[in-house]
């Protein structure tokens, strides 16, 4: 399980990123599945963070979902057009 942090805005993105695709790489699971429940201050870069770490995840054979995504970032992602791209983990 991917765990996001509790900040993720444009200042930390790229390191989350980094971080991200190397946990992907390291987990032989076949289901990425990214936890959201810690994120409390975020902005738009969380969604590219997330879009970035499904593309990671499909590159490598996996599917790609996201558990306890914060209400007001799942909106977010619905307003751009991109709430399909991360669905909602079991």
């Amino acid at each position: 399980m991917l765990v996001l942090p509790e900040q993720l805005t444009h200042g930390t993105a790229t390191a989350c990123c980094r971080m991200l695709a190397q946990a992907l790489r390291s987990d032989p699971a076949r289901e990425a599945v990214a936890d959201a429940s810690a994120l409390k201050v975020f902005d738009s870069s969380a969604l590219a963070v997330l879009l970035e770490c499904r593309r990671e995840a499909l590159a490598q054979g996996k599917s790609f979902a996201v558990s306890k995504l914060h209400p007001r970032l799942r909106a977010l992602a619905t307003l751009y057009g991109v709430g399909e791209l991360l669905p909602v983990a079991p």
